[in-house]
């Protein structure tokens, strides 16, 4: 069974950088065509894909967050990181790790994290 679990801080202040950390399990992330996930959700607005950090370390990240978002992995611990630099207030959302991305859906999710962005 694949399970995943977002953990970071749930308060950043404006222009500081908003790092959060997925933990998996039941599934290693370096097993090959797997695909994981950074996904967000505004309040009162829909999903807003973020990118993703492949099998391989390949990584994608969507254009409008192109210049300020960081995937990366550390495969000893089975986790990938999102880092995403200068946050405003609108960056505020409830944060999911999912497995799948590119041409494959997501198809397990993290219970998501909230993040708010306040000074």
């Amino acid at each position: 069974q694949v399970q995943l679990r977002e953990s970071g801080p749930g308060l950043v202040k404006p222009s500081q950088t908003l790092s959060l950390t997925c933990t998996v399990s039941g599934a290693s992330i370096t097993t090959n065509y797997y695909y994981w996930s950074w996904i967000r959700q505004p309040p009162g607005k829909g999903l807003e894909y973020i990118g993703y950090i492949a099998y391989s370390g390949s990584t994608y990240y969507s254009p409008s967050l192109e210049s300020r978002t960081s995937i990366s992995r550390d495969t000893s611990k089975n986790q990938f990181t999102l880092q995403l630099n200068s946050v405003t207030p609108e960056d505020t959302a409830v944060y999911h790790c999912a497995r799948g991305g590119g041409s494959y859906p997501p198809n397990y999710w993290g219970q998501g994290t909230q993040v708010t962005v306040s000074s």
